[in-house]
């Protein structure tokens, strides 16, 4: 069977299930929300314990990766974000997720080849990518306000 790409285009488009986008973004909106609200909760618990901004805002920030990465290794995340979408990429827990992911599915090629090398798999570009910017705009800032 012989087709254009244009053709091909059309008959998979044609074939293709149609995306629930509305559902799909009221679902990221909401879930991403409750994550966001656990969080404030979080900050606002730390709070009322006696601890300052800057050290409640650290503790719920170590406390939103170990819940990030709890429930990654109990498989409850990957179910969170089938529903939720982008809902759960977001949040700092999503950046849990996308370590502690690759380090589990690679734990069985041993500590060092499977889980070290693989655990930044997905998180490592960003990682690059995020520090390398914020250094060009700390350069540029630093260059414009110098002089």
């Amino acid at each position: 069977m012989d087709m254009t790409p244009q053709e091909y285009q059309d008959y998979v488009k044609r074939l293709s299930p149609k995306s629930p986008i509305w559902k799909d973004c009221i679902n990221a909106f909401w879930i991403g929300g409750l994550i966001c609200v656990v969080g404030q909760l979080l900050l606002n618990w730390y709070l009322s314990m006696g601890m300052g901004m800057l050290n409640a805002g650290s503790a719920t920030t170590g406390t939103m990766v170990f819940l990030g990465a709890t429930f990654t290794a109990l498989h409850l995340y990957d179910n969170l974000a089938n529903i939720a979408g982008a809902g759960t990429l977001v949040p700092v827990t999503g950046f849990a997720n996308s370590i502690v992911s690759p380090a589990i599915e690679f734990k069985s090629e041993g500590w060092v080849m499977g889980v070290g090398a693989r655990m930044f798999a997905i998180a490592g570009p960003v990682l690059v990518y995020g520090i390398g910017a914020s250094v060009v705009y700390g350069v540029l800032y630093w260059c414009f306000t110098a002089l």
